[in-house]
């Protein structure tokens, strides 16, 4: 059975190779996005009705501000408004468009971009990270609520990944934050979507309430009392 996926933020980044993963996987994938092109052309900011996007069988939230940069003393009230705008309250309104043909029909699925920096926090970006911190306890919600409808919900939690953002920094830059990366390598964006692809499969149902990092390791602890390597 082919399966209809939407993915918001789809048209670049991470969003943009979960389409690609999606489609060649065989999926009908539908993108709701600000930027032009896209299937439903959406700033998830706006309070205004969400289009009707139809029956869903699998929801990629990706959508997400992530260029406020800001440490809370500094912060102001409309820097923390859109970043919680869009990438909590506007997940949240495309989740909650979605869940009721999901439960109609007894299948969904429902995977959310988050961040590392959901668990770890991020100093500089602290609209982002409560803003991820927060879409982190509305899935594992969704999960508990809808388990029983045959809809499973789960969050991945990528590190620093290698995107055209990432790849526009100074050199200098990436080279210092890649060395703090215990792996010694930034992630992917295909990596990223290879497990969202899993997780959105049929097979995949007794998964859900789940959060994967895909970090190369930033989430562990390596520090050893030996000197061995």
């Amino acid at each position: 059975m082919s399966r209809r996926a939407l993915v918001t933020g789809g048209m670049r980044g991470i969003g943009a190779e979960v389409v690609a993963r999606l489609t060649a996987d065989g999926m009908d994938v539908v993108t709701l996005d600000v930027l032009p092109g896209a299937t439903y052309e959406v700033d998830l900011a706006d309070p205004a009705p969400l289009p009707d996007v139809g029956a869903v069988d699998v929801l990629v939230s990706c959508a997400a501000i992530t260029t406020t940069i800001a440490p809370a003393h500094r912060m102001t009230d409309e820097q923390w408004r859109r970043d919680l705008d869009v990438n909590l309250t506007g997940a949240y309104r495309v989740v909650r468009a979605c869940l009721p043909g999901m439960r109609e029909r007894r299948h969904g699925r429902i995977v959310a971009i988050a961040s590392l920096a959901a668990v770890q926090g991020l100093p500089g970006q602290v609209a982002y990270a409560a803003s991820k911190a927060g879409l982190l306890g509305m899935v594992k919600t969704v999960a508990a609520e809808n388990v029983a409808h045959g809809i499973t919900a789960n969050v991945v939690l990528p590190g620093l990944v290698e995107t055209e953002m990432v790849q526009a920094m100074p050199a200098e830059v990436r080279e210092r934050l890649t060395a703090l990366l215990p792996s010694g390598r930034m992630s992917q964006s295909d990596e990223v979507a290879a497990l969202v692809a899993f997780l959105a499969r049929d097979e995949a149902g007794a998964i859900t309430g789940q959060d994967i990092a895909v970090a190369g390791g930033a989430d562990l602890n390596t520090t050893s009392l030996t000197r061995s390597g």
